[in-house]
């Protein structure tokens, strides 16, 4: 090779060598440090946050699902059935499952000065009962008004009505020396031989198959009533429901669906969770987070549902500050839906002295004004 050419060809690969020097050799696989992306993930979890924030505030959603005719209470109730069927689809409600061709039994139990009174059994879901005390009113002659008497959490029939009737005072007996017959059903809330969270479990397992328990606890009274109205004893136009605490709960959402139910008395429930989810979103308990609780069917937005019937909430000058303060702050919105039709009257938002107690006084003088 001529000295030119050799020397070319140096010229050539003295680049190429100064290249594959200086550039280090590809890895086989890409790699980072995990960490190196952290920053991202803390970004995500802050994006999330700020959206359920933003959700839980924006109201729009409730305003183009329910949009209020108030030109006659006829119109405000067919505009409040989107709402109404929303709230059904969000609970389960009506809860899956034929419901048993078995008839209702009474037994009778007792009877005392004031009435009689019988445990009964009304059939409504696969091998599930409404169980508890009916009570006829000595007093009761021919079609005779129905109350539902609702107790609360922990609670039961015989709790609310035997031995004073503790912080229910008069919620079952005080229906039945007006002259109205009484059913007080029993809900879940602790059972011997089972967990102490025999709720909690039950009702995240109803959300397995399509329903909840408020759903089925809400078809444990809609359902009695629909065996209760075929007695030839009871005015089917005439049917009222009261309840404490966890039963002001039923008292708010029972009516809010079933319309037969013309005058209701929740106490010492209203705004309760509502209280709970400003300060901590999830101390609100599990069977009150059913889909947009907070959105759609806060308590306020609820009485919609219920509104024009007769509608009164009770709370204790003495009872915590969280089963008082916050209903107090949405009452007015509640009461603007009576207002705007001009029916003030039949809304009631009553701070009575006293603890987590029913109040017997102003429950029973609405009772008879409306029923």
């Amino acid at each position: 090779m001529k000295a030119a050419q050799l020397l070319a060809l140096i010229w050539i690969l003295i680049p190429a060598l100064g290249c594959a020097q200086s550039e280090p050799a590809k890895p086989e696989y890409f790699n980072q440090r995990v960490t190196d992306s952290n920053p991202l993930r803390t970004e995500q979890a802050r994006e999330l946050d700020e959206y359920i924030k933003t959700i839980a505030a924006d109201r729009r959603r409730f305003e183009q699902l329910f949009q209020p005719d108030y030109s006659s209470a006829a119109a405000f109730e067919k505009a409040a059935e989107p709402l109404r069927a929303a709230f059904c689809e969000s609970i389960g409600y009506p809860p899956p499952g034929k419901r048993p061709d078995q008839p209702a039994t009474y037994k009778k139990i007792g009877e005392d000065s004031i009435g009689v009174y019988y445990r009964a059994m009304f059939p409504i879901l696969p091998h599930v009962h409404s169980e508890g005390i009916f009570i006829v009113p000595r007093s009761a002659k021919g079609k005779t008004p129905l109350i539902i008497s609702m107790h609360g959490g922990g609670g039961s029939p015989e709790v609310a009505l035997f031995n004073g009737g503790s912080n229910y005072r008069d919620m079952v007996r005080g229906a039945v020396k007006r002259g109205f017959l009484v059913y007080a059903p029993q809900h879940l809330f602790k059972a011997d031989g089972y967990p102490k969270d025999i709720r909690r479990q039950i009702d995240d397992r109803m959300r397995l198959i399509g329903t909840s328990i408020t759903a089925v606890e809400i078809a444990k009274i809609t359902y009695a009533i629909d065996e209760l109205i075929k007695r030839p004893d009871v005015d089917a136009s005439r049917i009222g429901m009261v309840g404490l605490s966890y039963g002001g709960y039923y008292t708010q959402v029972t009516p809010a669906i079933d319309p037969r139910i013309k005058v209701s008395v929740s106490s010492c429930y209203f705004g309760v969770q509502e209280g709970r989810y400003a300060k901590e979103e999830l101390s609100v308990p599990s069977d009150f987070r059913f889909m947009n609780r907070m959105t759609l069917f806060n308590d306020a937005d609820l009485v919609a549902l219920i509104c024009p019937r007769a509608h009164q909430i009770q709370a204790g000058s003495r009872d915590n500050a969280s089963h008082r303060e916050t209903g107090k702050q949405i009452a007015p919105r509640a009461a603007e839906f009576y207002e705007r039709l001009n029916l003030s009257d039949r809304f009631e938002h009553v701070i009575f002295e006293g603890g987590h107690e029913f109040n017997d006084k102003a429950a029973w003088a609405f009772v008879e004004k409306y029923l």
